[in-house]
């Protein structure tokens, strides 16, 4: 089927009625067959309620208990829907998923409020779009039926396969199989598909990349559409080559996407920070094809030592800034006073030149260098003459992100292990836009800590400026945290008698929490567990707030182009206010206002553009545009955490049978997780290993207690383990903590005293 129910409904906004040849029109439909399909759908449609079918045409029905939503599902089988609006997420119980899978887009109908400690509850009514199209799995013989289990067990279903598929029936330790869905289940029809091709599961590292590829259907991504990249001439931009200009460049790979250029210039207030994005958006046209495969694509994704980048390489060829020519690019100037806030700005379309490249080691070299060192070390040749604004530039990012944790922004000490194979992905992405905490980052040892802190107010000026405006922008909207949900965490430090200072009301921010885990020495779990209540960032039509950033009021990310579409979405926006925006009512009035700048805002009472250029972006700027790029946001952080988890498990491998000691990360009913150095490496202890005593779980106080020995194993205690199994392809380490020698093994009292009953407490989705 050339489309899917999400883009069926796209095609019909709110309160409009369209025929059936328009959508066939819309949709690309052709055949006769492809319409069928479309007919099909919309019969199916109309029955489940969320379309109208009249003589005047075909309607979506305006129904506030239809919420489209994302599938979560977790290992143990308990499924959430993930609300694109933001609110609390649903459990669905498994006879309401009418066959929907685990990151299927779907519309749910609440059938049960949630309470206090419980979610709502509700079953899905219609899958919107389907997330899986191929897998990686295991063949089976069961019975007569030859079945491909899925390696992800995310996904609570299996696929049937044709007899002649039974060639791949090996042990999975040899090799799995790329499983190709041909048929979704529907009614009481299983699944069906078909092996596409045998993968090595140790075969090197090249082959556990193309795992990786082929779990997260990489394998086949669409080639860019061929386009015009246009020249972009000097004469209609700022000439800003004069500025000493630096590169900040956190990644060593050459396939990392581009990055933005800075310059630092002193003020009678304070500083005026410049911050050059690579001009990318003004070399291609707005709804091109080329832009809308990048809409599609959404996102440059890292495997480590190489990446799959978003933009073509023509684009990036031609856009790209490099150390002594003069580049294209979009400027803009931060007025900051000394306490680094902003107080003005202004935008340009600008030429620059870059002097020098700053990597980690030029960072590492200027730390580490003595102050009155007479000779300059060899990764610092090259910045000699550029050292002062290096340093300067360093002072100032101190300085902001001072601010930025003073406005409410969260730094937790979370940097990835250091794993030779992560290369790239051990290193955070500047804008770092998918989650609700930040890195912590040292502006002075790290170009992507330092370039942080230097991109953040651009973005905030420009999400100031476009609201102001009233342009059709993307907002990147990060709401604080739940205090219910911070004030469990903080009850669980308490718990382990963590000092905490709370507000008259018994309330602590995020913040605060953040603060007082950092000096405690289970610093790193407890700002795991923090991690939970911080929401992530979500891309919007409307402007708010963005704790993440420290910022109250509007944040429009632009100067990273090669990272994210939505900063190429704003880039268009910017362009076009640069170039074609009007200044004045017309030209009669000889008085004109700076659109570039702050000093307009409020001044503006006319159309900046006519309609046929602005109803262009307003009409992209849809639903399924946000709902699109939300989702690839979510999906790279998947695929990073599959990297992240692979990379730890093999490093796990040759310590099967070793023991170590770890420190306990997590607690649940049915065991608790030990993170193991040097990779950090998590694995689980399962409770029916723990032979010498019945414990149970006390969940406020995030531990298990011996009922007998009265043993505890708590949040953030070192244990000693012993790696038992590895499975790389799941992601799973099984351990066994060490128990004192001379144990006399736990024997229960009565019947009702097993592990499995003990068990029965743990998750479920339903507190």
């Amino acid at each position: 089927m050339k489309f899917t129910v999400a883009d069926l409904i796209d095609q019909l906004p709110a309160q409009e009625q369209r025929s059936l040849s328009a959508l066939e029109k819309a949709l690309g439909l052709g055949s006769k067959a492809d319409q069928e399909q479309l007919r099909i759908a919309l019969t199916a449609l109309v029955r489940v309620g969320v379309l109208e079918e009249t003589e005047a045409g075909i309607s979506r029905v305006e129904d506030e208990g239809l919420i489209e939503a994302r599938l979560r599902c977790s290992s143990k089988g308990f499924c959430f829907a993930l609300r694109d609006d933001g609110g609390e997420d649903i459990y669905i119980r498994d006879n309401q998923l009418n066959h929907a899978w685990n990151g299927d887009r779907v519309l749910v109908r609440i059938t049960r409020e949630g309470g206090r400690r419980r979610s709502p509850e509700g079953g899905v009514q219609c899958i919107l779009e389907r997330n899986t199209t191929s897998l990686l799995a295991q063949v089976e013989q069961q019975n007569e039926r030859l079945l491909a289990v899925p390696l992800d067990d995310r996904l609570l279903a299996t696929i049937e396969l044709p007899a002649n598929d039974s060639q791949y029936l090996k042990p999975a330790d040899e090799a799995v199989v790329e499983v190709k869905v041909d048929r979704y289940p529907v009614g009481q029809l299983h699944s069906q598909g078909h092996v596409a091709r045998s993968l090595p599961v140790n075969a090197g590292p090249e082959a556990d990349l193309d795992l990786l590829i082929t779990k997260h259907g990489l394998r086949d991504q669409p080639a860019a559409p061929k386009a015009t990249i246009k020249s972009l001439e000097a004469k209609d931009r700022d000439n800003l080559t004069a500025l000493p200009t630096l590169l900040l460049q956190p990644w060593s790979s050459a396939e990392a996407p581009i990055l933005p250029a800075v310059s630092l210039e002193s003020s009678e207030t304070g500083h005026r920070l410049w911050v050059h994005a690579p001009a990318v958006a003004e070399r291609f046209g707005f709804a091109s094809a080329l832009d809308l495969h990048l809409r599609e694509q959404a996102e440059a994704l890292c495997l480590g030592s190489s990446w799959l980048p978003l933009l073509p390489a023509a684009l990036t060829k031609a856009a790209a800034f490099k150390p002594g020519g003069s580049e294209a690019a979009l400027s803009v100037v931060l007025e900051l006073n000394a306490e680094g806030g902003l107080e003005h700005y202004r935008f340009c379309r600008s030429t620059i030149r870059v002097d020098a490249v700053v990597d980690a080691k030029a960072l590492q070299a200027l730390a580490e260098r003595k102050p009155k060192a007479r000779t300059t070390p060899a990764a610092l040749k090259a910045l000699k003459d550029h050292l002062p604004l290096l340093e300067q530039l360093i002072e100032l990012a101190q300085l902001l992100r001072q601010q930025r944790l003073a406005s409410g922004s969260i730094d937790l000490d979370l940097a990835m292990p250091a794993i030779d194979d992560l290369a790239d992905l051990a290193i955070p992405e500047p804008d770092e836009s998918r989650q609700g905490w930040l890195v912590q980052l040292d502006p002075a040892t790290e170009p992507s800590g330092l370039l942080r802190e230097l991109v953040l107010p651009a973005h905030r000026a420009l999400g100031r400026h476009l609201a102001a405006l009233e342009l059709p922008a993307i907002f990147a909207v990060n709401p604080a945290p739940d205090a219910e949900a911070l004030n469990d965490v903080a009850k669980a430090a308490l718990a382990l008698e963590i000092p905490l200072e709370l507000s008259a009301d018994g309330n602590a921010t995020a913040q605060e929490l953040a603060q007082a885990f950092a000096g405690s020495d289970r610093c790193r779990v407890l700002q795991q567990q923090l991690r939970e209540p911080l929401k992530p960032v979500t891309f919007t039509s409307e402007a708010g707030a963005n704790a993440l950033a420290g910022e109250a009021l509007a944040l429009a990310p632009w100067c990273c182009p090669g990272l994210h579409y939505a900063d190429l979405w704003n880039q268009h926006v910017l362009s076009l206010l640069l170039s074609e925006g009007k200044d004045r009512p017309s030209v009669r009035h000889k008085t004109r206002v700076d659109i570039a700048g702050d000093s307009s805002h409020g001044l503006i009472d006319w159309p900046l553009m006519p309609p046929s250029q602005i109803q262009p972006l307003e009409e992209g700027r849809s639903a399924a545009l946000l709902h699109r790029l939300n989702g690839r946001c979510r999906f790279a952080a998947d695929l990073q955490a599959d990297a992240l988890a692979m990379a730890q498990a093999r490093q796990a491998e040759p310590l099967v049978g070793q023991t170590l000691t770890g420190v306990i990360s997590g607690v649940q009913s049915y065991g608790f997780f030990v993170e193991v150095p040097p990779s950090q490496v998590e694995g689980l202890v399962h409770v029916s290993s723990l032979k010498d005593d019945w414990y149970e779980y006390r969940s406020r106080q995030n531990r298990l207690v011996g009922r007998k020995n009265r043993r505890t194993y708590m949040l953030g205690d070192a244990v000693e383990v012993t790696i038992q199994k590895v499975d790389v392809l799941r992601h799973q380490i099984d351990l066994a903590v060490v128990l004192p020698e001379g144990y006399e093994e736990y024997v229960p009292d009565g019947d009702n005293d097993t592990h499995h009953d003990h068990e029965s407490n743990g998750d479920t989705g339903e507190e």
